[in-house]
């Protein structure tokens, strides 16, 4: 009985530390930076002449790339909500919680006030995105 106790305990350890390896690896490798990342403004609208209170606004669309093996760091949406429409390739959107969603072509997504996440293209083909943000202007 002795024996069946300590190889649970010796087992149930091993699992314990394996977990722990694998959360806190995955903490570390949330990139703040990005890498193969590319974004073409292709319009922009100046709102605060078109809508009350939204002076040093503009509403955006760009085109976003990812070449593969590359990623957006970690990056939060709040007072910058935008939607996406995914082109080409297989986006990889994993969220500050760490919930992951893969993205193809055809695929949408909204971010809002409450959205932190990164982007990760762990395909052979180049991610491309068209994003549309309402983005904040700094003076």
């Amino acid at each position: 009985m002795r024996r069946k106790l300590f190889f649970a305990v010796v087992l149930f350890s091993a699992l314990l530390f394996s977990y722990g390896k694998q959360v806190a690896n995955s903490q570390q490798t949330v990139p703040k930076d990005n890498k193969g990342f590319k974004a073409t403004v292709k319009q922009a609208v100046d709102l605060g002449p078109e809508i009350e209170g939204m002076k040093g606004r503009q509403l955006r669309l760009r085109v976003l790339t990812i070449e593969p093996g590359g990623y957006i760091g970690l990056h939060s949406h709040k007072d910058r909500p935008a939607v996406v429409y995914f082109l080409q390739g297989t986006d990889t959107v994993t969220s500050e919680g760490g919930t992951v969603k893969l993205y193809g072509p055809g695929d949408t997504s909204s971010a809002t006030k409450d959205t932190t996440h990164w982007h990760r293209n762990d395909g052979k083909e180049t991610v491309v995105l068209i994003a549309v943000d309402v983005f904040h202007n700094a003076p």
